[in-house]
């Protein structure tokens, strides 16, 4: 069984991540320790809150370079809400530098008449990458779960793996470049779609395991 580390930086229940990925068919691992994501077959980096606590409590447990070098390894990475937008060089939401493994702003929904802010509830992907593994065996435009006031711009249009439309803005749901995915809505909120993702990323990283 593949075991994923899940970075515990006190932003977050882990808990259910955890549990959709026992479904999945995988180990997770709650850990903020380096040697643990060196160790392990994939690495999930979840994340609710704000932008700069996000990136203070990565950096007060030394975990910026694990992560980096994680990514770098070449093994199976998944962003989860906060922890797609921490990949971001930075935020409308705070002061502080993100982790600018991902080229672009962390930006704050523009407020239209009849829109509510947070974007929160079940809202349908438009998948802009339909081969990405994460999306397999899903239904055309799956309904998943949101809750975000601030929405992830890459500078490169090309590592958009989905978006969503809320009131007049289509923005960005999910980025998937090689072994890198972070996805902005809750999979372990998402029900049998959101289990379905996480079984997909599990299979990806069954597939890296050397036999």
């Amino acid at each position: 069984m593949p075991v994923i580390a899940v970075i515990d930086y006190e932003m977050g229940n882990l808990h259910s991540v955890c549990k959709g990925l026992e479904k999945a068919g995988a180990t997770p691992k709650i850990t903020h320790s380096s040697k643990d994501l060196q160790q392990a077959d994939a690495v999930i980096l979840p994340g609710v809150g704000a932008f700069d606590p996000a990136v203070q409590h990565i950096r007060a447990r030394g975990l910026e370079q694990p992560i980096k070098e994680a990514i770098a390894s070449g093994k199976p990475f998944l962003g989860i809400c906060l922890g797609l937008q921490i990949l971001f060089e930075s935020s409308e939401e705070g002061k502080l530098p993100g982790l600018g493994i991902i080229k672009g702003k962390v930006r704050r929904f523009i407020h239209e008449p009849g829109i509510t802010i947070p974007h929160m509830g079940w809202n349908q992907l438009q998948l802009t990458q339909p081969k990405s593994i994460l999306w397999e065996h899903l239904p055309y435009q799956p309904w998943v779960y949101f809750v975000h006031s601030y929405y992830v711009d890459p500078i490169d249009p090309q590592v958009r793996a989905a978006t969503v439309t809320h009131g007049n803005q289509t923005v960005t749901a999910a980025i998937a470049t090689d072994n890198l995915m972070a996805v902005q809505f809750h999979p372990e909120k998402s029900s049998n779609i959101g289990l379905q993702i996480l079984s997909n990323f599990v299979s990806q990283v069954r597939e890296k395991i050397p036999a």
